[in-house]
């Protein structure tokens, strides 16, 4: 018999569905990213923003429609990370918006809000291609809007969707050259395709794993025994939890872990989403601690003295300094500017905090920042213009989303590409001009600046007529890969001979974590010999996955 609807219950089922499936495929979607480098993170974007709303629709409890709807479509919405979790994101959104005033769904319905959907997201980006994840949308609503005309049968109806939006995705290499030239189709495609098959599943009523959903029960924190004092070997009882501002693995997890084995001892290190609960016993709390910064801010600090016979009263002081600092922070005068910027590594947030930056946001490649970790660092800011410096092509569609959710400030997003790129334009800043005028200034500041960054191939492709091999060190500029080669001073040597011109005035030069200060100082002064009318500075970056950065100006 043939099933006609689908109520709450069963839609429940099959987003969470989507979500599972997308997520126990996003390696293979990751590896789909055309340019070889290490940062492929299209699935794990497209993850992180399905998973915020997952959680939220996993938590209702005998939901109606708009409920469902209203989690899938903020949850989505503010966990967005990426161009492709930001697109993914306004397709849920705009389906939700057509869906959420009925008890059920059927064929009609469901047309109307993949069409619904397909629009929603078109609209949300400045310049659509086609060739991409919006391509293979607009496939599944052209083929639902047909397909209703003639069935009502939802097994029927959602097969066949299916079915051709994976033709329009396997012709994806035909709409976009680079996508040929590197004999894969388009990632982000293949992740809705995901989600539409970890749907369709749980219709068909197949068993699905939903554990990656499932949130961790807690941890229960060790607490102080009532030993003497001369038997406690650590003597602080250390807790605090990390809110994550990158990528914490499993690796990370048992790193981290091993490192507290080596200062102390009742050691607990639980990662849940993007928080990570840590306890310890430790003769030096600040060792921790140090270690927690590298991964992100702290909160719920808290550090007892278990050889001290007033530890409770020494924690209920130190709570009253921290609330009254926090009292006075929110005192402070309103400003009329402040800068949120996303960096990539120690050296590069130094850069931005002397040049006035009142917020930064670890981000970049390997893992984009969300739309909710915008808003947190909008919410951080006490200033009634704030500009944003996304400092990646990735990222630059979450600030808007960020933007267009803010309401109390005036949020203006400077669309930078590159970490050079945004320091050119907060250089260009000018205090005593108006917003405009700045944003002026800003835009035409970026303009002027040719970027650079030297990385390692992680597979074999074929780019730009250029052969690579996993491996390979690579010169990539603003419009592609400048240079191919086997060293990484002599790759970033060719690449600079593409971007230096006569006009050419200042290479900055920006070294990450894998080289050594005095091998970038060696390496400028032979820039300095190629280019003897040109100044070259060399900054330490700190950042991963790239030997290099540079701007040229």
């Amino acid at each position: 018999m043939a099933v006609k609807t689908i109520n709450t219950e069963m839609l429940q089922k099959m987003f969470l569905a989507g979500a599972a499936n997308l997520e126990a495929k996003k390696e293979i979607i990751n590896e789909l990213n055309v340019f070889p480098v290490p940062d492929g993170d299209t699935g794990t974007n497209m993850t992180l923003t399905i998973m915020s709303a997952a959680k939220e629709v996993k938590a209702l409890e005998n939901p109606n429609m708009l409920a469902i709807a209203k989690a899938i479509s903020s949850g989505s919405l503010r966990g967005a990370r990426g161009n492709s979790g930001v697109i993914l994101s306004q397709l849920l959104r705009g389906f939700t918006k057509e869906i959420r005033e009925y008890d059920e769904i059927d064929t009609s319905i469901l047309a109307r809000a993949c069409e619904r959907a397909t629009a929603t997201a078109y609209k949300a980006v400045m310049k659509p291609k086609e060739g991409t994840i919006l391509t293979v949308a607009k496939g599944a609503s052209q083929k639902a809007a047909e397909l209703a005309e003639t069935t009502d049968d939802l097994d029927t109806f959602i097969s066949e969707v299916i079915a051709y939006a994976q033709e329009v995705l396997s012709r994806t290499p035909e709409m976009l050259p680079v996508l040929k030239e590197a004999g894969v189709v388009d990632s982000g495609g293949q992740g809705l395709l995901e989600v539409l098959h970890g749907a369709y599943d749980a219709f068909l009523g197949k068993e699905i794993d939903y554990s990656a959903i499932e949130a961790t029960s807690g941890t229960t924190m060790v607490k102080p025994g009532q030993q003497a004092e001369t038997d406690i070997k650590f003597g602080y009882c250390t807790e605090f939890i990390i809110m994550l501002e990158k990528e914490f693995t499993s690796k990370d997890e048992a790193e981290f872990k091993a490192y507290l084995e080596s200062i102390g001892d009742s050691i607990v290190c639980v990662a849940d989403d993007d928080v990570v609960k840590i306890h310890v016993h430790t003769n030096d709390p600040g060792l921790a601690i140090q270690k927690a910064l590298t991964f992100g801010q702290l909160s719920r600090m808290k550090i007892d003295n278990m050889r001290e016979e007033h530890q409770e009263k020494l924690i209920k002081d130190a709570e009253k300094v921290a609330a009254q600092q926090a009292e006075n922070k929110k005192k402070e005068p309103r400003k009329p500017v402040g800068f949120i910027t996303v960096s990539i590594g120690d050296g590069m947030n130094d850069i931005f905090k002397e040049l006035g930056a009142d917020y930064i946001i670890e981000g970049g490649q390997t893992m984009n920042p969300s739309t909710e970790d915008m808003l947190t660092a909008i919410d951080h800011v006490n200033a009634d213009h704030i500009f944003i410096l996304p400092n990646n092509k990735n990222i630059i569609l979450a600030a808007n989303q960020a933007q267009s959710l803010t309401e109390d400030k005036d949020i203006i997003v400077i669309p930078t590409k590159t970490v050079p790129q945004g320091i050119t334009a907060i250089i260009n800043y000018m205090p005593e001009s108006d917003v405009d005028t700045n944003i002026d200034a800003m835009n035409e500041g970026i303009k002027a600046v040719k970027t650079g960054q030297v990385t390692y191939a992680v597979r074999d492709t074929k780019i730009d007529d250029k052969e690579i091999h996993e491996g390979d060190i690579m010169g990539i500029g603003d419009a592609g890969i400048l240079a191919v080669g086997q060293s990484v001073e002599e790759t970033t040597k060719e690449m600079l001979a593409d971007l230096v011109d006569e006009d050419t005035e200042l290479i900055s030069l920006y070294y990450g974590q894998d080289v050594l200060a005095e091998d970038a100082e060696r390496f400028s002064a032979e820039i300095e010999e190629l280019y003897p009318d040109v100044d070259v500075d060399v900054h330490s970056g700190g950042q991963p996955i790239y030997y290099y950065v540079l701007s040229v100006e």
